[in-house]
């Protein structure tokens, strides 16, 4: 476990199935953005150290895809962008584009393109040129950011995620 994370229902202890049966219903259903919030994290972790053909990290992935469309809070959507990256989840990269570019959150908007950032999604670059011209300066700053950490990582290889923290 790369960080202590409270786990008051203990979810860690449980099967993967059904600690990922729990986080999902937690996700789709409980008010409480902070519970959301630790669902997407425990979530996370059952694709850690796992490639995209293992049933449970596709199942992950796409729990973060639908968090990052359908869920009201910019804080539980940051947090899917950056497991999206943390995991390594490039066929959620148009996800991630999609946040990046059409989210009403600025928070959410500023982590996906952080997260194209980390995951080095050079294949994004022209679709990231269109969040320079958005409203937000710190969306436009995180862009410019991105850009830079792009043009310095061209020729450092794959990216490979590591254990968080």
């Amino acid at each position: 476990m790369a960080i202590t994370l409270i786990d008051e229902e203990k979810l860690r202890e449980l099967p993967d199935e059904e600690r990922f049966s729990i986080c999902e219903k937690t996700l789709k259903t409980d008010k409480d953005e902070s519970k959301r919030w630790d669902a997407v994290w425990l979530a996370g972790e059952l694709a850690e150290n796992k490639n995209e053909s293992d049933p449970m990290f596709k199942k992950v992935s796409d729990l973060m895809e639908w968090i990052l469309k359908n869920d009201d809070n910019g804080v539980v959507k940051h947090e899917a962008a950056f497991q999206v990256a943390a995991r390594n989840m490039r066929h959620k990269i148009p996800a991630l584009v999609d946040a990046a570019l059409h989210n009403e959150s600025i928070l959410t908007k500023h982590e996906a393109i952080e997260s194209l950032g980390l995951m080095r999604a050079f294949e994004a670059e022209p679709l990231i040129q269109q969040a320079l011209k958005d409203p937000s300066p710190d969306v436009r700053e995180t862009a410019q950011f991105v850009f830079k950490r792009f043009a310095r990582l061209k020729n450092q290889g794959e990216y490979k995620p590591y254990n968080i923290l």
